[in-house]
Order: C-alpha cells, then structure tokens, then sequence
C-alpha cells in the first residue's frame, strides 16, 4: 500500500488483495543461466583433467581416485556457486558483483580443502589441488567474462535481452534516467512505463505515462515488467517505499532505488544503520595520500615500460609522419593538468603546418567547448590512420613519465577552454589528465561536451586503482574499433 491506500486501511475497509501468479524469468536470462552453468561445470572439469595431466601424465592405480575427484569437481563447484548466489538475475550482465563471488567460491574452496586435508591427515597430492582449484577459478571467470560480453553484444544490437523497468519519480529524473539507459544498453535497463506523483497522461522521451504512485503494481503486471526504479523524490519517503515493496514481494518484481548522488557509487556508499534508520554514508573521493601515490608509481612504472617496448613501433611512426608530410615528427601544444598547471603535451604530428592558420576558416561539428571536425581538411592521410588507432598518442607516455600526465584520467583541456569553464566543470582539473579514461572507452569523440564532462566528473568522484585497470582493459577494444575518432 502507499500512501493514497492508508485512510482505506485506517476506516477498517481493506479487502485482501488477491494473490498474484509469480512470474516466470524471463527465457533470456533463463538461458543465460543454464549456459552459466554449463560453463562453469566445463570450466571445472577441464581443470581437474588437466591438473591430473600435469601431475601425474598417465593414468594409473594411484591416480584413479584423482580421476574420479575430477569428475566430481563440476557439480561441486556448480553448487557452491549456486549456494553463494552466484546464478541470480539481478547479477546478469553488469557490475563486479559476479565475479566477487565466484572468486570468493575458489578461495572458500581452496581453504575449505587445505583445512581438510590438515585435519584428517589425508594424503592429498598437492600439486593436484594447487594446479586444478585455482585454474578452475581462473577459467570461470574468463568464461564468464565472455558470456558478459555476448550479451552485451546482443544488447547493443538490439537483441531482446533487456530488463523491462518501470520507473517511478518526477518527469526531469525519469527524462535523464532514460537517456542514460539508452546511451548505454550494455547494462540491459529498458524503461517501457513511468509512474508521476499525480495522475498524468503522455509520454517522457517517448515512454508512456500509465499511472501514478498508488498504480505501480498495477503498472507493473500490464506492461510485464520485472524491475521497478524508483528515483528520488519526496512523495515516496521511507514508509510509501517499504509499503511499496511488500506489494512488488508478491510479484517477486525486482525494486531498485536511485539515489540523488547518481554518479557516487562503489566502495564510497555504505548503508549504515543508525537509531533503526538505514543512512547512506557517502566518503569523501580519496584524491591526495597513500593510494595516490601508489597511482602515480603505477603510472610511472607502466609509462616506462611500454616506452621500452613500444619503442620499435614509434620509430616506425615518426619515420612514418615525417615522409608524409613536411613538418615535425612530434607535434606540441599547451595544455592545462592537475591544479591548473599548464604543460606541454605530446603527440605525433596528424596535421599540415598550417594547421592553426586554417582552423578560423572551419565550422565546428562539436558541442560545447570542444572543437571537432569529422572530415577535419588539416589531417594528413598518416594522421587519419594514426588518430583512427590513437597511435598519435603514443608520446603521451612521456608526459606520463615526467608527472604531468596519467595513464587514466580526465580529457587534458586547453587554456581556452579551462578559461570558459564553469565551476563543476573546474573540478576536472583536482586531478591528472589521462591518455585514456571514461571518454575514451564510451565514444571518444562522438560523446557531446556534456557527456564528456559528466563522465570525467564520475571517474573523479570513483576513483579506484581496480577502476583504472578495467579502463586500460577497456581501452584496447576501443582503440582496435577506432570508434569515435577524427
């Protein structure tokens, strides 16, 4: 019940409410799951095969038992996934939380077996649960990996393996709630109605408006939805919220509410009771001290061994650019880093020498501050190539070694454009810029300046050493696409 339904209750007129069929998972997440399963068993089996090839290399009397071990370590390992949840809708496509728990299953395992095997005095090979425990986590999570990036294929090309959301709050939150579901399917979020706090009609950005706040669960079961979002907004305070969530219990719909801070999540939020009240608990971003430090020696560290390595190539390159074009190799330009400290930045020359001269005689196909071309006349046919790859970039990993960059960060800026910067736009410069970050592997130059700064803002506000690793994993696909770049 909500709030429109407790004078009914306070009168003595409730009616019970008739039972309602629990819906079935939908057939995609059901053969997800079933395929999950399937590989997480594959992925065990092969293990144990090939923790016995290692170990042993034949099969004999003394190895038998280890045989027969291996062919019940698949209903085994599936099961301790299942009993660790491991399986569930709400964990299909998105976040970390998946993998949490399947490398927290082989760590349970692994020390469930060392303890055992202490205990009982067993005569347990070694070798054997060394190699086959830890392959067959490792092995999972790889799979598992790649059934994720199937589906968000068939997400982005607009297979139906979404989760239809209804989506309760006002007209401003729901627009950019939608908008955001949209830019990114990956996550398999689709908003197909919406719920105001009074009686509306039409649509918001081309979803239908089908009821308000006391119509939710009616809402739900016409469109056939499996996920209720419910934005901030002060009509649904704590008791219209928990009122509402015992009727979607009934339903076994799924209810997801949105904070007011939409870019804060991550090991910054934690709910913490206190005086019976759940408070969302909200650290500050962690940007000076031990943690930074270690990002910069990582920087550093991986600056100057892919300069090492990438050496042979940017020989290449430069030999590359300067047959091309007359000109100089390396092409540099004042930017602005952390704190409003102005720095030169690198990059392999992709235009002619009058490049700047000619930039007055050019519309600008970008949004906001930034100043894009798609068939830019400036570029070389090298600098197509090159900027196609980001191997124009390539330099960068110098300004990376002298600190004035980082591996992972915000977009670097012009003079001119941290001259015309609002004051949230500011906050991109409290940290490094990086030759690669959000931006770089959600568009690159085809995000408008809005959703350029909006995610800079979001890497800001997350920051993490795991973060940065998943954006370098990120960024090879992006480059190898060459999506985005001109």
């Amino acid at each position: 019940m909500l709030d429109g339904e407790v004078s009914v209750v306070a009168a003595g007129r409730a009616r019970p409410t008739p039972a309602h069929p629990i819906p079935r998972p939908p057939r995609w997440a059901t053969r997800y799951r079933f395929h999950a399963a399937v590989s997480d068993m594959t992925c065990a089996l092969l293990a144990g095969v090939a923790a016995v090839l290692l170990r042993f290399g034949e099969v004999t009397p003394y190895v038998a038992p280890y045989v027969v071990l291996s062919g019940a370590l698949p209903p085994v390992w599936a099961g301790m996934i299942g009993l660790n949840r491991g399986y569930e809708p709400r964990l299909i496509g998105v976040g970390s939380e998946e993998f949490r728990r399947i490398a927290q299953c082989g760590f349970t395992l692994i020390a469930a077996v060392a303890i055992t095997a202490y205990v009982t005095k067993a005569d347990l090979a070694r070798g054997y649960v060394v190699v086959a425990l830890p392959l067959m986590t490792v092995l999972t999570l790889l799979a598992r990996y790649g059934l994720r990036r199937r589906l968000h294929g068939r997400r982005r090309r607009g297979e139906d393996c979404m989760r239809r959301v209804v989506a309760v709050g006002h007209r401003a939150g729901i627009a950019e709630l939608t908008m955001r579901f949209r830019r990114e399917r990956y996550h398999g979020m689709e908003i197909v109605a919406a719920c105001l706090p009074t009686d509306a009609q039409g649509e918001i950005e081309e979803v239908p408006i089908l009821g308000d706040f006391t119509d939710v669960p009616l809402v739900v079961q016409q469109v056939g939805a499996d996920t209720v979002a419910v934005l901030a907004c002060p009509e649904l305070d704590g008791t219209a919220l928990r009122r509402l969530a015992w009727r979607l219990e009934r339903t076994r719909t799924d209810l997801v509410v949105a904070p007011a801070l939409m870019e804060v999540a991550g090991p910054r939020t934690a709910i913490r009771p206190v005086a019976g009240l759940p408070l969302l608990h909200v650290e500050h971003p962690d940007l000076a001290g031990a943690r930074q430090l270690i990002k910069t020696a990582f920087d550093r560290l991986v600056a100057g061994v892919a300069l090492v390595l990438l050496a042979p190539l940017m020989l290449v390159v430069a030999i590359a650019v300067r047959a091309s074009s007359p000109g100089p190799v390396l092409f540099r330009q004042t930017r602005v880093g952390k704190d409003g400290v102005e720095f030169t930045i690198l990059k392999f020359r992709t235009m002619r020498n009058d490049a700047e001269a000619r930039k007055v005689e050019l519309v600008n196909d970008g949004h906001g501050l930034l100043f894009k071309i798609r068939q830019d006349p400036r570029v070389t046919r090298m600098g197509v190539r090159l900027r196609r790859h980001s191997l124009d970039e390539l330099p960068q990993l110098i300004n990376v070694l002298r600190g004035h960059m980082s591996l992972v960060g915000p977009r670097p800026p012009l003079p001119e454009e941290v001259a015309r910067y609002r004051d949230d736009v500011r906050r991109r410069l409290v940290v490094r810029p990086g030759m690669t970050g959000l931006w770089q592997v959600n568009g690159r130059s085809d995000l408008s300046w809005e959703e350029s700064v909006r995610l800079d803002l979001r890497y800001i506000e997350n920051w993490s050493l795991m973060l940065d690793l998943q954006i370098l994993w990120k960024t090879w696909s992006a480059v190898a696409g060459g999506a985005g770049a001109y």
